[in-house]
């Protein structure tokens, strides 16, 4: 039990180290832009890179983690990780820049799915739901004190959180092959993962579809919004560094707690459909805010506020899904993090190229795409009431 224990708070290090290197950039990104004389457009496709490596690479590396074993992909993955956060801090030049990206994504494809599978062999049916919501808050703890930490390190220089974040990953991936042992591998995880294969073609059901087209909504929303929030902040406001991490950390974990607070007294109330559509409606409005406000304390107050927005709908959609699934839940969850890296490739992108237009214009398309993703529930809620009613008539049948 308490080998079991320390496995379980490494592989939680790990993934809390991979994804604390992607928050990093988000204060330094407005001096970056300044040091190297490069565009909006520029720093898009710069924060894609990492999503498109990982979405390419990631089947690649699932059946790698099957076939090669949990802990080699693992203890790789963070090596590439410690290799492409040193490249940063050191590279003056963009292409240095997208290579490191890319190499953090790859490592993030190496680290992820690995991970995933080590802990479903380590677990049973009763201690997976406890250990994968572990998984999940390290991931989300990553995400929100990247930020704090990038804007706290980069006033010592621009470039030292990424030296930091690089010895962070290899002593991470160290202690992975010290402490770590290949986990035995049981038939009930190995029939989960026969069972994905050629899911794809079962995106388009109607009980699935218009749930992953929301998933990309207002992850393209959180995408657009997260990564152009440094530059704009900086060309509107001229907030250093440390402003940056204050409200992006601040933000954060004012909705992850909302979340934890909020979450299951308003889906007993309103339900996960109305509870998303609810949501997607704070989250556009307040995007939207953002180009209006003027002080310190109204942006504070806005950022704080659009998270819990975000933070409300990532688990009621999850929830949802996870309820009508049945025995599809690795096709689910698999979609569900599709989605996600899709929207986190194509916000960035179009983002860039509409804040070279005009700063404001990243965040009227988030709020129009958000608003698009408020009438699609109004057109859920249709489509649910009938298969409820086709339910119902079945079941009188």
């Amino acid at each position: 039990m308490k080998t079991q224990k320390v496995t379980l708070g490494l592989l939680l290090m790990n993934l809390f180290i991979a994804f604390l290197g992607i928050g990093l950039v988000i204060p330094v990104l407005p001096t970056l832009m300044n040091e190297l004389g490069i565009t909006g457009t520029t720093i898009g496709y710069l924060t894609a890179a990492f999503a498109i490596a990982q979405l390419i690479v990631s089947p690649f590396a699932g059946k790698a983690a099957d076939k090669y074993g949990r802990k080699i992909m693992i203890v790789i993955g963070l090596f590439i990780f410690g290799i492409s956060e040193f490249l940063f801090g050191i590279g003056k030049e963009i292409e240095m820049l997208f290579f490191s990206r890319i190499l953090g994504g790859i490592s993030a494809a190496f680290i992820m799915p690995a991970v995933t599978a080590y802990i479903a062999d380590i677990t049973n049916l009763d201690t997976r739901p406890k250990v994968l919501g572990y998984m999940s808050a390290a991931i989300s703890t990553g995400f929100i004190i990247g930020p704090g930490i990038g804007g706290f390190l980069a006033e010592f220089g621009t470039r030292i959180p990424f030296l930091f974040a690089g010895a962070l990953g290899t002593i991470a991936a160290i202690l992975s092959i010290i402490l770590l042992s290949e986990p035995n591998r049981t038939e009930e995880n190995n029939e989960q993962v026969s069972e994905t294969k050629n899911s794809f073609k079962r995106v388009i059901a109607p009980k699935y579809l218009l749930a992953f087209i929301l998933i990309f909504i207002a992850s393209f929303g959180l995408a657009a919004f997260e990564s152009f929030f440094s530059l704009f902040v900086d060309h509107k406001f001229q907030f250093k560094p440390s402003d940056i991490a204050i409200v992006i950390t601040g933000g954060a974990i004012f909705g992850a707690v909302s979340q934890v607070l909020l979450f299951d007294r308003l889906t007993r109330i309103w339900g996960e459909i109305k509870l998303i559509r609810y949501s997607l409606l704070l989250s556009a409005v307040l995007v939207f805010l953002m180009t209006v406000v003027h002080s310190y304390v109204s942006i504070l107050l806005v950022t704080f506020i659009v998270f819990v927005g975000f933070d409300l709908f990532r688990p009621a959609v999850t929830s949802y899904l996870s309820n009508i699934a049945g025995n599809e839940q690795g096709f689910v969850g698999g979609m569900n993090s599709m989605f996600t890296s899709l929207a986190n490739i194509s916000g960035p992108i179009l983002g860039g190229i509409l804040f070279d237009i005009d700063i404001n214009y990243p965040y009227y398309f988030a709020t129009v795409i958000l608003a698009l993703g408020i009438i699609i529930t109004l057109l859920w809620k249709k489509q649910a009431n009938g298969t409820s009613n086709e339910v119902k008539a079945s079941i009188a049948n």
